[in-house]
């Protein structure tokens, strides 16, 4: 759990804007999703959000300064005091936010930029792992009704977003394809329209004309507001559907075996051992 008291009682008006009250910076704290190993990502961009609008991200921006020695002038000595507290209050920030579970696996250090790069080079596995999620969830997710059309548009750029922070960068060309493809087949007209037009669509673009669409789709066919339902859904099986199923099959197999007749063959005569007649009709029997 987060010590915001502890924290607060650190961050006076010399660490951080002064226009910031405790109230407002517990708020900013709070606002942080501890780290757990999976959300690296949010994480690290929460963070950076809130020192910066604390003005506590100066540690972080630059490198660390010359010590202070008896030489030093005024200017050099603010810069390394203003370095000094961005750093102590980024660390306490920054391992403050951190689940106890995984805080002793993070190589240690007294240097906040280096704690965070130790951090990352950490957590680049995992990043790997969340890409290849989103990919999947980009590839998979379908416009089903049950949100918004600019909900659904906002969802796909939001994993696209998410993706380029990992250094994987999908133009917005591709993407408004991409888009496209993820609608269902009551838009068929309206992306073959879109098709044959050379002008190619920005995505504000692409959010009023779908959005355009969907209204309109709305108003002239009643059966497009239960879009979200009408895909087919699987009835749960009973019980005893397996026990019937076996039921059933030895039936149908008893039958076969009922019905199953050995072909006909030739008659034989048990008196020459001939086939071809009966004892009846032996001509050697009758002699």
């Amino acid at each position: 759990m987060w010590n915001y008291v502890v924290i607060c009682k650190h961050v006076n008006t010399n660490d951080c804007d002064t226009t910031l009250s405790p109230s407002v910076i517990s708020g900013y704290l709070s606002g942080i999703e501890p780290l757990n190993g999976t959300n690296f990502l949010t994480w690290k961009e929460q963070i950076g959000i809130v020192l910066s609008v604390m003005d506590l991200d100066h540690a972080l921006r630059i490198d660390t300064p010359a010590a202070i020695t008896t030489q030093s002038t005024i200017e050099q000595r603010a810069a390394y005091e203003k370095w000094e507290r961005s750093n102590r209050m980024s660390l306490m920030i920054m391992k403050s936010s951190i689940s106890v579970a995984i805080r002793g696996a993070i190589h240690d250090s007294n240097d906040a930029k280096t704690y965070l790069a130790s951090m990352e080079e950490q957590f680049n596995g995992s990043s790997k792992a969340h890409a290849s999620t989103l990919i999947m969830k980009m590839l998979t997710t379908r416009y089903d009704g049950s949100s918004g059309m600019r909900e659904h548009i906002m969802m796909m750029n939001d994993m696209t977003f998410k993706l380029k922070g990992m250094e994987m960068a999908i133009s917005e060309g591709f993407l408004v394809h991409f888009i496209m493809t993820s609608l269902p087949m009551q838009f068929a007209p309206f992306k073959i329209n879109y098709n044959t037009q050379k002008e190619k669509w920005k995505m504000s673009e692409l959010i009023a004309m779908c959005v355009q669409e969907e209204e309109r789709l709305k108003v002239e066919r009643p059966d497009f507001a239960h879009l979200a339902t009408a895909t087919p859904t699987r009835k749960k099986s009973k019980g005893n559907d397996g026990g019937k199923k076996k039921v059933d099959l030895e039936k149908s197999i008893n039958k076969a075996n009922v019905s199953y007749t050995k072909p006909l063959q030739a008659p034989k005569c048990h008196f020459c051992r001939n086939v071809g007649h009966l004892r009846k009709d032996c001509t050697e029997f009758k002699d």
